[in-house]
């Protein structure tokens, strides 16, 4: 069974604790923007539930961009390490550290 999309890029905040992922998506024909971090994914324009089965980022959602960002993060003054990355882009990324 492959890992959802939201799982590989939790999977990834696993591996690599020093980052965040900022994930722009369009969801249900509304933009929003997702915080990845150790391994938690917390919409930072909508709520979050509660329980971690619940998809913050579900399957069907369409992604336009994913920021790569150093950790720890301040949203006033974000340190990029890598900004508009692709779905494209991120799974090269994600292959790169066996995900």
């Amino acid at each position: 069974m492959k890992n959802s999309i939201g799982k590989r890029l939790e999977q990834y905040t696993v591996k690599r604790p020093q980052e965040v992922l900022l994930v722009t998506v369009e969801i249900d024909n509304e933009e929003d923007q997702i915080a990845i971090f150790k391994g938690f994914s917390s919409s930072l324009m909508r709520p979050t539930a509660f329980d971690p089965d619940i998809p913050v980022l579900p399957d069907d959602a369409k992604i336009i961009s994913i920021d790569r960002v150093a950790n720890p993060y301040n949203p006033e003054s974000p340190r990029y390490i890598q900004q508009g990355l692709s779905w494209e882009d991120m799974q090269a990324v994600l292959l790169k550290v066996g995900i």
